[in-house]
């Protein structure tokens, strides 16, 4: 694990066995766990009076953010996206005990397929800022707030890929360029999982914030802190919404472009059966019961012909006062 102390602008890093002394000090404590492990409960378990229930959800995969609220802190678990293989996102667990002052920050089990520095990224990004001097939190809830703003930014930043892929589907949509349609469906809807994943990762974490605002978890400047990070939730899932349904409409335009492509095709394809089916069954007719003669016979065969030909003409007519071709 990793132990930052912040007074005023001096960082410093610690070892584990310094807790006990920062503790007691006016140091902001930053405590950041790679993942938690027994020996990760044993340090910071009894130290930081964590409940066994909240030290228990850090061990395992949550599928949904969630708060909780203990006498002297909060436990908050929230996701990040992380694209993977197939338009498949991952969900990438970042949770968070907010004390008077300190916070702890573990990061939640990793499916194998994402690397491990994926999991660290908003915890790397705010201590660099913290270790290069342009961020100065002074509380736990404000060092809080920085961590989820890198959160919210990784959410933006996914959004603004997947916009890129549907401006890109777009174009070739509507100029008619879709290729293979089974696999360009398939990267339609790929789109559009990744959307409706970032627009549900907002709507769900800001539920979460929205209910620690209802209960005043942060008196004083905290509760602006909350109604901050609710707002960007709500713009990050508004504006993956409203990129859905857009993407959304390209699809309906591409489905109902080959729907209406195959269904001209099919009305073709019923003249030209309308325009054959008398003919062949007047041939068959002809062939099993008329023409049974040693050499053929000119007239009968023009006559015969010639009949063929008005009723394939007949039906032609027919089928273009239909409006069928």
């Amino acid at each position: 694990m990793e132990i930052l102390t912040l007074s005023g602008e001096d960082v410093g890093r610690h070892r584990p066995e310094e807790l006990d002394t920062l503790l007691t000090g006016d140091a902001l404590v930053w405590v950041d766990v790679p993942s938690w492990d027994d020996a990760a409960a044993a340090v910071l378990t009894d130290r930081f009076g964590i409940h066994p229930r909240a030290a228990g959800d850090c061990a395992r995969r949550n599928p949904v953010p969630k708060v909780h609220v203990y006498p002297q802190h909060v436990f908050v678990v929230l996701h990040a996206p992380e694209l993977g293989a197939r338009g498949h996102v991952h969900y990438v667990e970042l949770d968070q005990f907010v004390g008077p002052n300190w916070l702890i920050t573990v990061h939640g089990p990793l499916n194998p397929a994402v690397p491990s520095e994926v999991a660290t990224q908003e915890t790397g990004s705010v201590a660099r800022r913290l270790e290069t001097g342009r961020l100065h939190p002074r509380t736990a809830p404000d060092l809080c707030f920085a961590l989820v703003t890198a959160l919210t930014g990784r959410l933006r930043d996914l959004l603004s890929d997947l916009t890129e892929d549907v401006w890109r589907l777009e174009r070739q949509v509507t100029a008619g360029h879709g290729g293979d349609p089974e696999q360009f469906l398939e990267e339609l809807f790929g789109v559009r999982h990744g959307l409706l994943t970032v627009g549900t990762m907002s709507a769900l974490s800001r539920e979460v914030f929205g209910r620690m605002s209802t209960l005043d978890v942060w008196p004083g400047n905290g509760h602006a802190l909350l109604a901050d990070i609710e707002d960007q939730f709500r713009r990050v899932g508004a504006m993956a919404e409203g990129q859905r349904e857009y993407l959304q409409g390209v699809i309906e335009f591409y489905q109902t472009r080959t729907n209406t492509k195959m269904m001209i095709a099919a009305e073709r394809l019923a003249v030209i059966a309308a325009v054959t089916l008398p003919v062949t069954a007047l041939s068959s007719i002809v062939g099993m019961n008329v023409i049974v003669n040693a050499r053929t016979h000119v007239g009968q065969l023009t006559v015969l012909l010639t009949v063929m030909a008005v009723m394939s003409a007949a039906v032609l007519v027919w089928a273009r006062r239909k409006g069928w071709w």
